[in-house]
């Protein structure tokens, strides 16, 4: 197109234009009134992007338009949105500068947008319109020179953005539907949520670790003295990193009314889970629970046993005007009959002792027995954690291990090179290259940065995490990279301390929990769908509660399996959690069982204070470092064996770990919104 007829343009048929137009003058009063209340630009704002050569067309005719430059800048974790005109440039003489000031956006909060409208006409020129929450449509942004796709990209890394059912054209921003989605975006925002409680002790001799350690297996043994030594965490009276988004998880917590009321589409007909996961909501569960509890009192009398007090579950203390149902299950009685006690760690000696003289597992069930008993003394966890993650068939032998971890080297440094060898150049013209490097730069110096092993500046290690989940987007391009996974690997790479070891270890654990980060959220929905019928089974009473007060949908508990609690426990007691739910020793689905077992724990105070929804999510988000790990895996244990049959049948085939029932797509993915 011509410039001679693009200046003679004339836009009375764009739909989009016409409507802005119908506004007349008395919304862009309110826009103007508006722009001048809206606080202004600081000075140590951060410029995101910056697009010259944008205008609006105050008459329907091209040449009368006016040009500026739109601008994206982010103060206090806000995105904000501007669009300044040129001074005495407009393309018509006309116009004056109170007309130009007119339509000028200053620093309006993504906070206050409803929606972006795009328009990418057959011939002409790309437009957005921003519409704000109040309903006030700014007029269209019109990119001369493109770049509308690379707009939507950059607002994209700072805001939740999600395409609209009912225009293809139009995408919602911050307008969380799903309620699963507003958590993860929620995610990225700042949060002072402290972790594991203040309780946590540290290193106290002021020796730190050697950036470069962590590569060998003698480093493993160096870092394992210290940690039986000292702990794992090191006091510090105030941490800095405290204050940064470290937990993309925490800010769950100020998910609140709104949040409920979006979330009851959850188990509607229509909105909730798929057909698959409707035929498991119409498994009989009605009179189980008494038939369960008539189970536990037998056994209750036929088998003996003395615990002391400590050992018994203890609710916290509630209010005596409530008169709280009973527990069907008797769950004291039962953890003490069916849950075993814990046993010391497996070590080194023990552990030789599964392996016949070529180093195969011979007896993987027993081993897998002792490990969710004892768990691994943390020298030995290098050795057993990739079997347990299904890196290491149990039939290899320790040549054929070794022979693996040298093909896998060489294929992890041929995947890294695919990103290493992308050129600023090309990174231009990459937008998703650069937009989940992005989040991943961003994400790594803020997890477990008060661990000794990820702490300080230039550390080493941190740089290993980002170049794992670099690579891991390469790897599995359909994923790509979601916040949380950096939770995944940190001890994954604390643990393995070699770079490719880590990836692989990493890459089969995302086989299974992979689709806790898929885009439609399945994998996060058939989940909480199982925990609410194994809840329904195993404490109907329970579950009768949430249902009369909104909190069927079970969202509370999305930080507990998203990460598999790893915001609930010191990063130690993480760990021994971990490889405890990797067994898959009584089932792959143990995590909901510990879900099922801490919300027992708790259900005195939870029915006897009356919570609601805002309440009870409160309440779950402090029980963060106030549970007690050994006891929980003995009540999951406990209620895993006596829900049985039962129990398995009330989780869809396919749930999250277990692997994909098909190999068709992994990973679908919404229509991105680029």
């Amino acid at each position: 197109m011509s410039m001679e007829a693009s200046e003679l343009q004339d836009l009375s048929d764009d739909a989009d234009y016409a409507a802005s137009q119908q506004q007349g003058s008395a919304s862009m009063m309110r826009c103007d009134s508006s722009k001048r209340s809206s606080p202004s630009e600081h000075e140590d704002a951060e410029l995101i992007y910056l697009k010259d050569n944008v205008a609006i067309h105050p008459t329907q005719f091209a040449s009368e338009r006016i040009s500026g430059r739109l601008k994206l800048t982010k103060q206090d974790s806000i995105l904000f949105l501007s669009w300044i005109p040129y001074k005495g440039q407009s393309s018509n003489a006309k116009l004056s500068e109170k007309d130009r000031s007119l339509y000028t956006i200053t620093a309006v909060p993504f906070t206050e947008v409803r929606s972006i409208k795009r328009h990418t006409p057959a011939f002409g020129w790309q437009y957005v319109i921003v519409v704000q929450s109040s309903g006030l449509a700014h007029p269209p942004l019109y990119f001369y020179n493109g770049g509308v796709r690379e707009f939507l990209a950059i607002v994209k890394q700072h805001v939740f953005l999600a395409r609209s059912a009912e225009d293809a054209s139009v995408f919602l921003v911050n307008d969380f539907q799903s309620p699963l989605q507003r958590t993860l975006s929620s995610l990225e925002l700042p949060s002072s949520l402290p972790v594991a409680s203040g309780q946590s002790t540290y290193p106290s001799d002021g020796g730190s670790l050697n950036e470069n350690q962590g590569r060998t297996s003698s480093d493993v043994g160096n870092r394992v003295s210290s940690l039986s030594q000292y702990g794992l965490r090191k006091h510090k009276s105030h941490d800095p990193t405290r204050d940064l988004s470290i937990h993309l998880l925490e800010k769950f917590s100020l998910v609140t009314k709104f949040a409920r009321e979006t979330t009851t589409q959850l188990f509607s007909e229509n909105n909730g889970f798929g057909s698959a996961d409707r035929r498991w909501n119409n498994q009989p569960v009605h009179s189980y629970s008494d038939k369960l509890s008539n189970i536990a009192e037998e056994k209750h009398h036929e088998i003996s046993h003395s615990y002391s007090e400590n050992d018994l579950l203890k609710d916290e203390d509630i209010s005596n005007d409530i008169d709280v149902p009973a527990d069907p299950l008797e769950f004291n009685k039962l953890s003490l009959v069916w849950g075993k006690p814990r046993q010391p760690q497996m070590g080194s000696k023990e552990f030789t002792a599964f392996l016949d003289s070529e180093g195969r597992v011979v007896e993987s069930k027993a081993l897998r027995e002792r490990v969710f008993y004892g768990g691994i003394e943390h020298q030995l966890r290098r050795e057993v954690w990739p079997f347990l993650l299904g890196y290491y068939a149990y039939d290899l032998t320790y040549a054929e291990r070794e022979y693996l971890r040298s093909v896998k080297r060489m294929e992890y440094a041929t995947l890294k090179q695919q990103w290493q060898s992308i050129s600023p150049e090309q990174a231009k013209r990459f937008t998703k290259y650069r937009e989940r490097k992005g989040l991943i730069d961003k994400d790594v110096v803020r997890t477990d940065r008060a661990f000794e092993y990820y702490e300080g500046d230039d550390n080493l290690n941190v740089n290993s995490m980002r170049d794992i989940l670099l690579t891991y987007s390469f790897y599995n391009f359909d994923l790509g990279y979601c916040q949380g996974m950096s939770d995944y690997l940190s001890p994954i790479l604390f643990v393995m301390g070699d770079e490719s070891e880590s990836f692989w270890c990493f890459v089969a654990l995302m086989e299974r929990l992979g689709p806790n980060f898929n885009r439609d959220q399945n994998g996060m929905h058939t989940q909480l769908f199982a925990l609410s019928k194994l809840v329904e089974l195993l404490d109907s009473p329970l579950h009768n509660y949430f249902k009369q007060n909104d909190c069927l949908n079970y969202f509370f508990c999305f930080r507990w399996i998203l990460i598999q609690f790893k915001r609930e426990f010191e990063y130690e007691k993480t760990m021994q959690l971990w490889e405890v739910l990797w067994t898959h020793y009584l089932s792959e689905h143990l995590h909901l069982y510990v879900c099922v077992a801490i919300l027992k724990r708790f259900r005195s105070k939870i029915i006897g204070e009356q919570m609601d929804f805002d309440t009870l999510l409160k309440f779950i988000n402090e029980l963060s470092g106030h549970i007690d790990l050994d006891s929980t895996i003995r009540d999951a244990e406990a209620l895993c064996i006596c829900a049985g049959e039962n129990g398995a049948a009330s989780i869809p085939p396919g749930t999250p770990p277990s692997l994909p029932l098909d190999e068709g797509i992994l990973y679908p993915q919404e229509d991105d919104v680029l």
